[in-house]
């Protein structure tokens, strides 16, 4: 076994989504737990944990690769563009000291070991993970080390460490998924759906609670989907929301990603039923063209979402709903960008996400006939961009005069927060008129009094809790 180098210290840079935020924390957890200490400069090694979703993320994640050596520390590249590319990105960026994929996690401390001590380490070996058994990194609880958690009794022993001090964080309830859009190369490389076992996940919900954390935002690459793989008495998401919403110190519970063709009218009931869940519903319509619906291998309509959308909106009036589309997908036509129009604009969401379509390597997508030029995609995402812009402009002006229970994260200059409509990073905040005397994480009651673009301007009336 070889000596640990004297000098340990590394930093930690994260992109993408908000599971890659967990899984650098759950690896800030492994590395200090091995002696490593975590610096934001000066750092023997930068392990930069990438993103391989998009074009534009994959040339952004090679940026930060290139930039992360200008110090002169080793640059080691995780995540997902390193467990999707393996060999091929470490041949084509000679500057990163390493490649690792998921399976390197457990023994992260020792590959860095190897890298300070500069020893070649092979670079990882992309596997289509559909195909393995275990298929993520996620261990069940029979697997998982119990121990002694002050308060709580026993219970599984929660391996990650925060990288920020934000009244929010987010909770990872599920890995992988088994659905096969045809534009997405997810599953490929984070492999099939596994659900985590709920006392683990209330195990890191009361721990984050004990860090300061006030609001779970609960990731994954599809929601709806979990606790399908788990024992039937475990229960779904209905049952786990209630047992996460009445841990002590949180306030509210979010939930991310939800499959339209997978939403339980239980699970809508929940949602907008249960004592500190937030309501909000982030629902993953892409399209709502039929026919480029079925290019995508999805399922539902116009029609049928709007349906679901007045189902939400009947129990929960004042919900948050927001969704993602892609435009430019092969074949569609301009009577189908005309059908996602018009579902736009009845469906009065609050936040939407406009893509265009690019090939993603090894997906149904890339072999599709009736390819749209990248001006064509550029012309459709600036058309529907500026219509999703005005639609929720008039939904956020919708809601002045209402009231709304403010989370403070920002104070200073401004201080500034978000409503239950309102997730963490890709939807607006609510600005408050007079914040003389808050702290990030109050909890505070405001009143609507005007809106800029899909932010909210709001005057507090009464903290609720501090």
């Amino acid at each position: 076994m070889s000596t640990p180098p004297s000098s340990r210290r590394v930093a930690l840079l994260t992109l993408g989504c908000a599971r890659n935020e967990v899984d650098s924390e759950e690896l800030a957890g492994r590395l200090t737990g091995a002696g490593w200490e975590l610096v934001d400069d000066d750092a023997d090694v930068v392990v930069v944990n990438t993103c391989g979703f998009v074009a534009q993320a994959k040339k952004d994640s090679v940026d930060a690769l290139l930039a992360a050596g200008d110090g002169g520390a080793k640059v080691v590249a995780v995540g997902c563009l390193a467990e999707r590319y393996g060999a091929e990105l470490a041949d084509s960026l000679p500057e990163a000291a390493a490649v690792l994929g998921f399976d390197h996690y457990p023994e992260l401390a020792e590959r860095l070991d190897e890298v300070v001590a500069g020893r070649a380490i092979p670079a990882h070996t992309p596997t289509d993970r559909r195909t393995l058994l275990p298929i993520t990194p996620v261990r069940r609880p029979a697997e998982a080390e119990r121990i002694a958690v002050p308060g709580h009794g026993w219970g599984p022993r929660v391996l990650r460490r925060r990288l920020d001090d934000s009244p929010v964080a987010p909770l990872k309830i599920a890995s992988g998924c088994d659905r096969r859009c045809s534009f997405c190369a997810i599953p490929s490389f984070r492999g099939a759906f596994v659900s985590r076992h709920p006392d683990e996940i209330v195990a890191e919900a009361r721990w984050l609670a004990d860090h300061g954390v006030r609001e779970l935002f609960l990731v994954s690459e599809n929601s709806t989907s979990y606790g399908k793989d788990l024992p039937r008495e475990l229960g779904g998401l209905e049952a786990l929301l209630p047992r996460l919403a009445a841990v002590d110190g949180v306030d509210r519970v979010r939930v991310s990603y939800l499959q339209p063709a997978e939403t339980r009218p239980s699970l809508i009931t929940a949602i907008a039923g249960t004592q500190g869940v937030a309501d909000y519903f982030d629902m993953s319509f892409q399209h709502s063209s039929e026919t480029v619906l079925r290019r995508m291998r999805r399922f539902g309509s116009t029609e049928s979402f709007l349906a679901l959308i007045e189902r939400i909106r009947a129990l929960a009036p004042a919900a948050g709903i927001r969704s993602n589309v892609i435009v430019g997908f092969p074949g569609e036509t301009e009577d189908d960008l005309a059908e996602l129009e018009r579902f736009l604009v009845a469906a009065r969401l609050d936040a939407v996400g406009v893509f265009g379509y690019s090939d993603e390597d090894g997906t149904e997508a890339a072999g599709l006939a009736g390819k749209l030029d990248e001006d064509a995609i550029a012309e459709r995402v600036s058309r529907v961009s500026g219509l999703v812009e005005q639609l929720t402009a008039e939904r956020a002006e919708d809601r002045v005069g209402d009231e709304v229970v403010v989370l403070v994260e920002r104070t200073g200059e401004d201080v500034a927060g978000r409503a239950e409509h309102q997730a963490p990073e890709v939807d607006g905040e609510c600005v408050l008129s007079d914040g003389s005397g808050l702290t990030v994480g109050d909890l505070v009651r405001c009143k609507v009094i005007d809106a800029a673009g899909v932010d909210l301007i709001v005057s507090p009336l009464e903290v609720v809790r501090s």
